[in-house]
């Protein structure tokens, strides 16, 4: 019976995943470009001016991480991080009709103890955590384009779990999602204890809300409220995560999870089609508003957006869901807690 139910949900998102690149986002207004405020006098460039990125990854190297694919789908014996050389979209005609895009150039190395941060100067960092069916290349490109979307100004990093990359290895992917946790609890450690960086933000997507949720709640167990004011704006876009576990999780890291917000969409396919094989068991992406509003969390309810895909990325390919989560960042810039203000 269980095996059954594994097909026809699997088979349900075969089908969909054909429709997924019908759907076209909106473009962003000109009033939602301002820059985000920065840590430092001069407004750091964003990743479109300085195209590289940052990538912690447990994934295993492959060919020595020289040349594509660079990392590949099993775990490694330890994280290896990465700068990433990227080229950015050309301007003009090809751009607009959708001929270029991002790319990687480089994959090299970054030398123990060398500081994550890009810069000589104080940086806010933007973390992505990609989810489900990604492969490395995927992911940083993703990445590169969220970032450019979002018009982030500091450095931009990429944390990459091993995932298989196929629609059929949803239970390996979601093991190696939970395995990966404390490589990303060590990575936002370093990240929050860097003097070089200023406010450190996370957008987290599907099945990696479930790595950043975790990781967070270790680092809140180690290093509690103190951690608050390194971090900005917690954005979980389309969580893959049962609803009752999520609520366990979040009622462990007290008043930090006045920083989180969920992005929810009623008519997301993939999620649907994950609570089916869940058991019924909803997933927090598709949960009701008021239902996470009542656990302290911001929500935007993305639904109006929904068109006849999965509707399972808005975070990337819609304008106005991208400008709700700049204002969410700009604004989850975290104010300084004050000694009779601690979080409980």
């Amino acid at each position: 019976m269980a095996s059954t139910a594994f097909a026809r949900c699997c088979a349900f998102l075969f089908g969909l995943a054909g429709l997924a690149a019908g759907v076209s986002g909106c473009s962003v207004s000109p009033d939602a470009r301002a820059a985000f405020a920065s840590t430092t006098t001069q407004a750091p460039a964003g990743i479109a001016t300085s195209p590289t990125l940052v990538a912690v990854t447990t994934r295993n190297a492959v060919k020595g991480a020289r040349s594509k694919p660079w990392f590949g789908t099993q775990r490694a014996n330890q994280p290896s991080n990465v700068r990433i050389q990227l080229s950015a979209p050309a301007d003009g005609v090809f751009s607009a009709v959708g001929l270029s895009d991002w790319s990687i150039k480089t994959v090299d190395a970054i030398p123990v103890g060398e500081s994550f941060s890009a810069g000589p100067s104080r940086r806010d960092v933007l973390v992505y955590v990609h989810g489900f069916n990604q492969t490395f290349e995927t992911a940083a490109l993703d990445a590169a384009r969220l970032s450019d979307g979002l018009k982030f100004r500091g450095d931009t990093m990429l944390f990459s779990w091993p995932s298989k990359n196929s629609l059929l290895n949803y239970i390996y992917d979601r093991e190696s999602a939970l395995w990966s946790r404390d490589a990303l609890e060590e990575m936002l450690d370093q990240l929050i204890a860097d003097p070089s960086v200023g406010t450190v933000h996370i957008v987290a997507h599907s099945m990696g809300t479930m790595v950043a949720v975790e990781a967070l709640r270790q680092l809140y167990d180690r290093r509690g409220a103190l951690m608050a004011n390194r971090f900005g704006a917690v954005v979980l876009a389309s969580p893959d995560i049962d609803i009752d576990g999520f609520k366990s999780s979040i009622t462990r890291v007290g008043g930090f999870s006045r920083k989180i917000t969920v992005l929810t969409v009623a008519k997301d396919r993939a999620l649907g089609a994950m609570r089916d094989m869940a058991g019924g068991v909803t997933r927090v992406g598709i949960a009701e508003k008021a239902q996470l509003e009542a656990l302290g969390l911001r929500v935007i309810d993305a639904s109006e957006y929904a068109g006849s895909g999965l509707n399972h990325d808005l975070f990337l390919t819609n304008g106005q869901v991208r400008e709700v989560i700049r204002r969410v960042m700009d604004e989850g810039r975290p104010p300084l807690i004050a000694s009779g203000d601690a979080i409980h």
